[in-house]
C-alpha cells in the first residue's frame, strides 16, 4: 500500500498485524523491556519491516535506534522513515544519492478526538477538514500529512517545526479505486522556512497520500538535486512522480 506513494529506488515494507518472524536486536530490546505488550510489538513489528526494506536495498541487517527526537538511525548512505498505528507498520528506506529526505505517516481513517483538529489546524485549513467528503476523514488526513511534513523535515534540517508552522492544501482524485480507495496528492508550504545541509533554502513539500482499507497513509519523497541546481526545495518537489 505505502509503496503506491512513492517513487522508484524507495523499498518499503510494511505488516497488518503482528510479526511473529520479526527479532530484536539487544540493544533494541533494552529500549522496550518495560513497555506494555502492545507496545513491544509494535516496536518489534517495524522494526521487522525496516529490515526487510534494508535488506531490499542491498544492505545487512542492523538495529534502528531513535536518536534526538526518536528520528530512528540508518546505516550511512540512507534515509528512511517508519510509522505505525492500530493495524499497521511500516518502514521506507533510500539511498541519499536518490532522495535527501522522506517521510511517511499511517493514521486510523476515523475522525480525530475532540478538540485536536483545532490545536493543529490553521484557520484556512479548518474550513476544509470539516467537509465531508466520502471515502477518508479529512480531518485524519490533515494530521497525517503534517505528521509525514515532520518526519521528512526533522531528520534532515535539523530544526523544530510545530503544527501551525506548515499550510496544507490537498487535491482528492475525483474516483475513487474500485476497492473502495480514495487518494490524491498534498502541498505543504513551510510558514518557518529552514536551511537543508546542502545550504538550499527548504520552503515547503509535496507528497501523496491514500485512504484504504480503513487507514490513511500520507508520503513525502524529496528527490536528491545535482550541485549545479540551486534552486530551492519547495512545494513542487514530490508530487510530480509517478505511483507504482
Amino acid at each position: 500500500m505505502i509503496e503506491t506513494l512513492l517513487p522508484e529506488g524507495v523499498c518499503a515494507s510494511e505488516a497488518f498485524g503482528p510479526d511473529g518472524a520479526a527479532v530484536l536486536y539487544p540493544e533494541e530490546a533494552a529500549l522496550v523491556a518495560a513497555a506494555t505488550e502492545g507496545r513491544r510489538e509494535e516496536f518489534t513489528t517495524v522494526r521487522g519491516c525496516a529490515r526487510r526494506a534494508m535488506a531490499a536495498l542491498g544492505l545487512p541487517p542492523a538495529p534502528v535506534l531513535p536518536g534526538r527526537r526518536n528520528v530512528p538511525g540508518w546505516p550511512a548512505g540512507v534515509v528512511g522513515s517508519m510509522t505505525h498505528c492500530a493495524g499497521y507498520r511500516a518502514a521506507v528506506l533510500a539511498r541519499d544519492a536518490d532522495l535527501v529526505a522522506v517521510g511517511i505517516d499511517a493514521e486510523p481513517d476515523l475522525p480525530l478526538p475532540k478538540g485536536v483538529l483545532e490545536s493543529i489546524a490553521l484557520p484556512q485549513e479548518l474550513a476544509w477538514a470539516r467537509t465531508p467528503v466520502a471515502g477518508v476523514c479529512r480531518d485524519r488526513l490533515l494530521f497525517s500529512a503534517k505528521e509525514a511534513v515532520y518526519k521528512t523535515w526533522y531528520p534532515w534540517v535539523g530544526t523544530e517545526l510545530d503544527f501551525e508552522d506548515a499550510a496544507l492544501s490537498f487535491r482528492v482524485d475525483d474516483d475513487g479505486g474500485a476497492d473502495g480507495s480514495r487518494r490524491g496528492t498534498f502541498r505543504a508550504r513551510v510558514l518557518r522556512p529552514g536551511t537543508a545541509p546542502d545550504g538550499r533554502p527548504v520552503t515547503g513539500f509535496g507528497g501523496h497520500w491514500l485512504a484504504h482499507r480503513g487507514l490513511v497513509v500520507t508520503a513525502i519523497a524529496v528527490p536528491a538535486r545535482r550541485a549545479a541546481d540551486s534552486a530551492p526545495y519547495d512545494a513542487a518537489g514530490g508530487v510530480g512522480h509517478p505511483g507504482r
